[in-house]
């Protein structure tokens, strides 16, 4: 008989360990408290525009290999959205300039000695002082790692670091932003095309992996919140033995059973005594506009010098993120709505009256704060318990808060359960 895996929690990390376990062969139960799955990835239909919305505007990158495994398995590869090529669009909200950044697609960055492809009234020499960052020193904030704060740095390094680690590059960390800028950057243009979800969070990481997981025979329980974790065996070979659920009869674990905590860092502390795991968190705000945007509008602008810092533009809606956004959270939606469309009219060629329908979307939790001190709590996959282990984008993975890290650690939490040379 197969072994069988409990994942707690159906957040992208969760769902990505319970494909790895089905794939592996083990029988698969997934729980979730929340009456769906998705966690802070996921697709919700707004009454007030009327629309299906995304809870963020979640990015990413050609060069994230594990996220794109991810929906391969779960056949959903064709759900992103992305140019051919690796262009960045800008808008310069004080100036009201424009501009396109076009990588080069191998890893030598020739596209810095092209000027029409690099920052406006940048030299290639300008991109130099930031080459220190992909070996930064633990400990060490973004900005302290960089030792040039040009154009380049005002124009380009801040706005897309902030954006990605969702922290500002004054307190961000260096060793995150070399994580991320290692697997991508580093690997040429091929790796840097930015991808975003066609028709929704949902409909590309979400849906798709619940019926793979259904048609394989999983077992998924939604609305079932885990109380408890019952532990027995020896000192050398202690393992979790039970999990209790609200409501529910406690599950026992079998011999061969194993267990992936996949649950935001504030529920795993409380249910794992003395466990290591962050304990500050960043903000993000989404507006959406219900809108068509102008042709010729790509899916992605990236906007500096404003509120925003990003805008999507995809089925008649134009989504707009505020980064790292913890000083928005007192003020009244419909302040930040009318602030940020003055924004995005003016980088999208649009009428700046009337504002189009909107809703404004806050997770005041959306990500762990990836800043030095935070990264130093973050817990390893595996515990002191054998068959349990740990799954989550707040885990010890190098990365900042994004899918790929949730992913990754889904995967790497099912393969060290299952791969028997990996056993202590």
């Amino acid at each position: 008989m197969s072994r069988r895996v409990i994942v707690v929690g159906a957040g992208v990390a969760g769902l990505a360990a319970a494909v790895e376990a089905q794939r592996r062969g083990a029988r698969v139960v997934l729980h979730e408290a929340a009456p769906h799955a998705g966690g802070r990835c996921r697709s919700f239909f707004d009454t007030r525009l009327g629309a299906t919305l995304d809870n963020g505007n979640h990015l990413l990158l050609s060069g994230n290999y594990s996220a794109i495994a991810y929906l391969r398995t779960i056949g959903a590869a064709e759900t992103l959205l992305g140019p051919a090529h690796p262009e960045y669009p800008f808008f310069d909200v004080a100036t009201g300039d424009a501009w396109t950044v076009r990588m080069s697609t191998g890893r030598l960055p020739r596209w810095t000695f092209d000027a029409d492809a690099r920052v406006p009234g940048t030299q290639p020499a300008d991109y130099l002082p930031f080459l220190p960052l992909l070996w930064a020193k633990p400990g060490r904030t973004v900005e302290e790692s960089v030792r040039s704060k040009d154009r380049v740095w005002q124009l380009l390094a801040r706005p897309l670091l902030r954006a990605m680690l969702n922290a500002d590059p004054s307190e961000a960390s260096a060793a995150l932003a070399a994580g991320l800028l290692r697997e991508t950057v580093a690997q040429g243009g091929e790796a840097c095309r930015p991808l975003i979800a066609r028709s929704g969070l949902s409909h590309a990481f979400v849906e798709p992996a619940l019926r793979l997981l259904q048609y394989g025979g999983a077992e998924i329980r939604l609305g079932s919140r885990v109380a408890g974790i019952g532990v027995s065996g020896t000192d050398s070979r202690e393992r979790v033995s039970s999990l209790a659920f609200e409501g529910a009869e406690p599950i026992t674990l079998g011999a061969g059973d194993g267990v992936v905590l996949a649950v935001p860092p504030d529920a795993a502390r409380r249910l794992v005594p003395d466990l290591s795991a962050p304990d500050a968190s960043r903000a993000i705000v989404t507006v959406h506009f219900a809108a068509d945007a102008p042709n010729g509008i790509q899916p992605l602008t990236c906007v500096v010098n404003g509120m925003s810092d990003r805008i999507c533009a995809a089925d008649g809606r134009l989504s707009v993120t505020l980064a790292s956004a913890d000083r928005w959270l007192a003020t009244p939606h419909e302040d930040i709505a009318r602030a940020v469309w003055q924004e995005t009219a003016q980088a999208v060629r649009m009428p700046a009256v009337p504002i189009p329908p909107w809703q404004v979307v806050v997770e005041e939790h959306a990500t762990f704060a990836a800043v030095p001190a935070q990264e130093g709590l973050r817990a390893a996959t595996r515990t002191r318990w054998h068959n349990f282990t740990l799954a989550g984008d707040w885990t010890a993975t190098g990365l900042p808060a994004t899918i790929e890290g949730a992913i990754r650690s889904g995967q790497k939490a099912a393969d060290a359960l299952l791969n028997p040379s990996m056993e202590r």
